[in-house]
């Protein structure tokens, strides 16, 4: 269930220092402070402001609207996709931004073409980061960076993908640009969500919305999708990386748990793990899942849930 490969999703606070709670009081009890994490913490105070200055540097300041949803599932220009769709796009991102907390910066560096919105809402990622900084540093540092500037947002997805995997989930978006997705609940069966991808040419990114199966039911092209995740191909060519955010609105009853098993669910079905399974049953498995993808697709009635259940359940 936890097993999310190239999926990085932020925590509160609270919850990273109970699991580094032990090493990092061995780290106090080393360096003298008697095991006391909060003394260890005012010891590093000025090396952790100083990180965090140079992590502004890169980052480029946000407005508080934009801070938390800036690229996490803004509507794209796609043909076919209604204006209808677009406004319930915009109305979550408003809605997330209201209870989630936003982050700060205290630098206004900025490359200078960050600033403007593309046509369809999105802003491009050099209005998140000051690109021209971020080209000499290496994929650890950069994954380091956008992973930190997530760290606030308890709401939010994050992840830096390998451009090969991702370029395998975007071939396979474009055939299978809708699906079907589970999201098991042991006392109460399994909750199905619709998923849609866009894509967006002017910011180089492609969107996926996720959608309650029973919202999408009910009101058609007026659901609000729950969770939105976008992908910046920006980087993809220089560094061999694609940056992915994605943000969850938690009163549309999805938590940001059932959100990581989606986009897990996403990466495992789009083909973004078919190059280490290779051959025997691993392989079997990959063309079992390119098959109910096909299927969903085409209307065919070989697709049924117990058989798309059956492959999510093996990522158990």
């Amino acid at each position: 269930m936890h097993d999310v490969r190239f999926l990085a999703t932020t925590q509160s606070e609270r919850s990273v220092l109970e699991k580094y709670r032990d090493k990092l009081e061995s780290k106090a009890r080393a360096e003298g402070h008697g095991g006391d994490i909060e003394s260890l913490r005012a010891a590093y105070k000025e090396r952790i402001k100083e990180l965090r200055k140079e992590v502004d540097r890169i980052v480029h300041p946000l407005s508080p609207a934009a801070a938390v949803v800036d690229g996490g599932g803004r509507s794209q220009q796609q043909e076919g996709r209604t204006q209808t769709q677009t406004e319930q796009i915009r109305t979550q991102e408003r809605e997330s931004t209201k209870k989630t907390p936003t982050t700060t910066t205290t630098t206004t560096e900025s490359s200078g073409s960050g600033s403007g919105n593309a046509k369809g809402g999105i802003k491009p990622l050099s209005s998140i980061l000051n690109l021209p900084k971020i080209q000499p540093l290496p994929v650890a540092e950069l994954t380091a960076i956008w992973r930190l500037h997530h760290a606030a947002q308890p709401t939010s997805l994050c992840a830096v993908v390998p451009a090969d995997t991702y370029a395998a989930m975007d071939a396979a978006a474009r055939r299978y640009p809708q699906f079907l997705l589970p999201v098991p609940h042991p006392e109460q069966g399994a909750e199905m969500h619709f998923l849609q991808w866009t894509w967006d040419a002017e910011t180089r990114s492609s969107t996926v919305l996720f959608t309650q199966l029973a919202e999408y039911k009910a009101r058609g092209e007026y659901a609000a999708p729950h969770t939105t995740v976008t992908h910046y191909t920006d980087l993809a060519a220089e560094k061999g990386v694609v940056l992915m955010r994605g943000v969850v609105t938690t009163d549309r009853g999805v938590k940001v748990d059932d959100a990581r098993w989606l986009v897990m669910c996403l990466q495992r079905f789009y083909g973004a793990w078919d190059k280490e399974v290779g051959r025997g049953e691993g392989g079997e498995r990959a063309e079992a899942r390119r098959r109910l993808l096909e299927w969903f697709a085409k209307g065919d009635e070989r697709f049924s849930v117990e058989r798309l259940m059956d492959e999510a359940e093996r990522m158990g």
